[in-house]
C-alpha cells in the first residue's frame, strides 16, 4: 500500500465506535444523576406532578357543564381535559428539567460537567432523557387519576402509542427550549423566561372547548399555535377517531427541530462562557 494513501474507512471504525460509547455513557450518567436526585427527593418531582393534577381536577370537575354547550361534540369532558393535561404535563416536564439545568449552572456543577465531557452535547441528551422520564412518571399518575374519574380511553393500542409519541416530541421540544434559555443565562433567574412562554403556548390552544367554539383573539391565535394540532390529534386518538396525524407530527417535530437549534446555540454560548 502506498504510505501516502489515506487509510481505509474501517480503520476509523473502532475509534468512532469508542467515541459513540463514551458519549452515550456520559449522557446516561448525567440523566441518571438527575433521576436519582428526583427519586431520592420527591420535592424535585412533586411540582411537575401536582400542577397537572390540579388543572385536571379544576377543569374536569368544575367545568363539566361546558360539555352541554351547543357544538361541543366530544364524547366526554373528562377525557377532553385528560388529554389536555397529558400534553400540558409533557410541556411542564421539559420546563422543570430546564430549572434543573439553570440550577446546575448557577451552582457551577454544569461547568465541571462541561470540563469533564468531551462531547458537550451529551449534557443536552442527558437532560432530555431525564425530562422524558419525569414526563412518563407524571403521565402514569395522571392517567390513573383520569381513569378513576371516568375518562373514556377507547382508542386502540396504536392510537395510544401515537398519542404518547407526539407527547414525547412535545416534551423534548419544551426541554430543548428550556435548555437554550438556561444555558444562555446560567442562573435560576432564567426560570420566569422558561415558564412564561410555555404557559402562553399552552393556554392559547383549545383548552376548555373545541377550537370551533373559541371566540375573539384566542380563536385567531389558536389557529397558528402548533400545540393546537397536537391537542386535537391526541384527543381524537384517545377516543379512536381519525385525526390529522401528519399535521400533529409535523408541528411537534418542527418544534423539536427549531428548539434543538436553539439549545445547541445556547450550549455554544455556555461553552464560550466556561
Amino acid at each position: 500500500m502506498n504510505p501516502t494513501s489515506p487509510p481505509a474507512p474501517a480503520a476509523f471504525a473502532p475509534k468512532g465506535a469508542h467515541l459513540i460509547i463514551r458519549h452515550a455513557r456520559a449522557s446516561w450518567a448525567i440523566a441518571w444523576r438527575l433521576l436519582y436526585k428526583m427519586l431520592r427527593n420527591p420535592a424535585f418531582l412533586l411540582p411537575s406532578m401536582l400542577m397537572p393534577v390540579f388543572f385536571f381536577t379544576a377543569f374536569a370537575g368544575g367545568l363539566v357543564a361546558v360539555s352541554n354547550s351547543p357544538g361541543f361534540d366530544y364524547p366526554s369532558y373528562t377525557t377532553f381535559q385528560y388529554v389536555f393535561v397529558l400534553i400540558q404535563s409533557a410541556v411542564f416536564g421539559g420546563v422543570f428539567a430546564g430549572f434543573s439545568i439553570a440550577a446546575d449552572f448557577e451552582s457551577g456543577f454544569a461547568r465541571r460537567l462541561m470540563l469533564g465531557t468531551r462531547g458537550r452535547s451529551a449534557l443536552v441528551i442527558g437532560y432530555t432523557i431525564s425530562a422524558l422520564a419525569r414526563a412518563f412518571i407524571v403521565w402514569g399518575v395522571v392517567t390513573v387519576i383520569a381513569l378513576l374519574a371516568g375518562a373514556e380511553v377507547t382508542g386502540s393500542g396504536l392510537d395510544i402509542t401515537e398519542t404518547i409519541s407526539v407527547a414525547m416530541l412535545t416534551n423534548i421540544a419544551a426541554l430543548l427550549f428550556s435548555c437554550g434559555v438556561a444555558m444562555r443565562m446560567r442562573t435560576m433567574q432564567a426560570a420566569p423566561l422558561i415558564q412564561l412562554p410555555a404557559f402562553l403556548l399552552i393556554f392559547t390552544a383549545p383548552v376548555y372547548v373545541p377550537r370551533q367554539l373559541l371566540e375573539g383573539w384566542v380563536a385567531f391565535v389558536s389557529d397558528f399555535n402548533p400545540l393546537t394540532a397536537v391537542l386535537e390529534a391526541s384527543r381524537e386518538w384517545v377516543i379512536g377517531g381519525s385525526p390529522e396525524a401528519l399535521l400533529a407530527y409535523g408541528a411537534a417535530f418542527a418544534l423539536a427541530v427549531l428548539m434543538g437549534i436553539w439549545a445547541i446555540t445556547g450550549l455554544r454560548r455556555a461553552e464560550r462562557a466556561a
